[in-house]
Order: structure tokens, then C-alpha cells, then sequence
């Protein structure tokens, strides 16, 4: 199963195709590509390996991540 995770971006290199995300205290550079140009810092993006797919609006970025918070808590009673 593969899952895309929404993460925030908090920076843009010159070439503007990458940059960098950050998820839970981690950074991760991501490939910028795929996505429009009016893209801005800031912003919430769902990323799959390595790669942004989509610009997310903040509250279902939120959203997404308060479930996979949920789904790790259920986890750990196993």
C-alpha cells in the first residue's frame, strides 16, 4: 500500500523544481516538478517518494495528519 503524506514547505531552491519539507520534527527534499509554479513556501503538499503530487488546502493537511496520529496511537496498544 502506498500512502502520500502532506507535508509543509519550508523552502524553494533557485532552480524552483526542489525543495524542502517538514513532518513531524524531520526535513525531507522533495521534487517540486510535478506541481504548478505559483507555488509558495508555506504551503501543504502531499508527497510520495520523494515527490510532491498536489498543493493541499491546510485544513485537510490537518485533517489527514490528526488520522495518522490517531491510526499510531491505536497502533501501539499491539
Amino acid at each position: 500500500m502506498c500512502i502520500a503524506a502532506p507535508m509543509k514547505l519550508t523552502k524553494i531552491h533557485e532552480s524552483g523544481r526542489f525543495g524542502t519539507a517538514f513532518l513531524n520534527g524531520n526535513e525531507l527534499e522533495i521534487n517540486l516538478s510535478l506541481l504548478p509554479g505559483d507555488i509558495q513556501i508555506g504551503d501543504y503538499v502531499l508527497v510520495h517518494a520523494g515527490c510532491a503530487l498536489e498543493i493541499v488546502k491546510r485544513d485537510f493537511a490537518e485533517e489527514i495528519l490528526e488520522i495518522f496520529k490517531e491510526i499510531g496511537e491505536s497502533a501501539d496498544g499491539f
